[in-house]
């Protein structure tokens, strides 16, 4: 009955329901983040200006990831003023010629491009989806499905490709596995987690041919840049492709996507691509198109932080713990759940790697799990809940190209559908992926 009780009256499981509360009645994501982490300092005992401090001291854990959507979101707009996202979207529009599925290939395509070929992340979205908005429109494209697609681009090749952002993830698992005690080698990493993308395929599949198969209608109103404009190929969009592919290059080499979307904004400004003159009008730019999206991720840095320093979340998978049977699909299931619980409310899957590592892996092998099944199941328990979570990168990013015209609303048309169809195959492939892997 105790155990009850504390399970039901945790800081942190009281704090993500109040967060997920807020958000779906309509509360603006940041201020719900900061409203639920002080909720949660305060029930731990925590005196106000301590979790002020804590907060504040914790947004940096993002600072890196912060950084890197105000200079990729610069690249995005020097990409953008250099006719080259023209030259793309009119050549997608010949292309598609209403034709709904080869748009959303198209858009799955160029998000999984975004992760590794060319790194710029969730940036193309805010460029390359508003001038859409019409074509959509006309072909009465449900923009939920639209979402899905991008989730997936986004999500799906961090986990089974080891390039780029996925190089990053799964380095990360190899390295908290071996500090658990758990030896294995990072190139093996994929290996055990590809099961986790052929996943996330089917769970895309079902949101495209059944669940958001259906027309949908949209007003046809006007946006910004929703123009999509004839641009030939020029010179300098050549070299657009090649600060790209210095840009991934040096990421790769130096494992600093910072550095390496400054690294190709030096291309782009040094060859004249964009003038001189014009160089601070990029960066306001970049600022505006991913600034919200780069102080929700430090903000959700900063209740990740507050949730550590409170011990709620060791203590609630404490007491789940104690309660699990020796029985590895069982226990695969529990550490699952208790991961998408813990993700939905810090927002980020990488992020969460170190927490649940230190909390699961000691576990795993006690339970006697191999070191393959330990993969898969850290690899979907950190994932699970970045798509669906509303202060997620994976639901920010797709909403912030499909609402240009005021129609789609970030919880029910972003978050309730991503999470439904991802975390859900997520769950069911971990499990098989254990199973097979035993």
């Amino acid at each position: 009955m105790n155990s009850i009780i504390e399970f039901f009256s945790n800081p942190a499981l009281i704090s993500v329901i109040l967060l997920c509360i807020l958000c779906v009645r309509g509360v603006n994501v940041l201020l719900s983040i900061i409203v639920s982490t002080i909720a949660a300092g305060l029930l731990s005992g925590m005196k106000i200006g301590h979790i002020m401090d804590v907060f504040i001291s914790g947004m940096g854990g993002n600072s890196e990831t912060a950084l890197s959507y105000i200079l990729l979101g610069a690249f995005a707009a020097t990409m953008a003023h250099s006719g080259f996202t023209d030259v793309i979207s009119n050549k997608i529009a010949k292309i598609i010629s209403g034709k709904k599925y080869i748009l959303l290939l198209i858009l799955a395509l160029i998000a999984m491009a975004s992760q590794n070929i060319i790194p710029i992340h969730i940036a193309f979205i805010p460029i390359i989806i508003p001038p859409l908005l019409g074509i959509m429109n006309k072909i009465k494209l449900d923009r939920r499905a639209v979402a899905c697609v991008l989730a997936f681009g986004l999500k799906m090749p961090y986990i089974a490709i080891p390039v780029g952002f996925g190089l990053i993830f799964q380095n990360l698992i190899a390295d908290n596995m071996i500090q658990n005690g758990v030896n294995v080698l990072r190139g093996d990493i994929w290996k055990s987690t590809l099961i986790l993308g052929v996943g996330m395929l089917v769970g895309l599949l079902f949101a495209l041919f059944v669940s958001y198969k259906k027309p949908r209608e949209y007003e046809q109103k006007n946006v910004v840049n929703s123009n999509i404009k004839e641009s030939k190929f020029l010179f300098s969009h050549w070299i657009i492709i090649f600060a790209a592919a210095a840009t991934f290059v040096v990421q790769l080499l130096t494992k600093s996507l910072p550095l390496g979307a400054l690294v190709g904004l030096g291309i782009i400004f040094t060859c004249r691509v964009i003038p001189q003159e014009k160089m601070d009008h990029m960066m306001n730019e970049g600022i505006y198109l991913m600034g919200y999206v780069a102080f929700v991720m430090l903000v959700a840095a900063g209740f990740a932080s507050v949730l550590k320093e409170t011990g709620a979340i060791e203590n609630l998978v404490n007491i789940v713990l104690n309660y699990i049977p020796s029985n590895i699909m069982l226990t695969s299931l529990i550490i699952l759940i208790l991961g998408l619980f813990i993700t939905i409310g810090i927002g980020t899957s990488f992020g969460t790697i170190p927490i649940i590592a230190v909390l699961f892996v000691p576990v795993c092998v006690k339970t006697g799990f191999n070191p393959q099944q330990i993969i898969v199941l850290i690899a979907a328990a950190a994932a699970l809940g970045d798509a669906g979570s509303p202060a997620s990168d994976t639901t920010l990013g797709p909403t912030s190209g499909l609402n240009a015209d005021g129609q789609h609303n970030h919880i029910t048309d972003t978050c309730i559908p991503t999470f439904l169809h991802f975390n859900t195959s997520l769950i069911l492939f971990a499990l098989i992926g254990i199973w097979l892997l035993g």
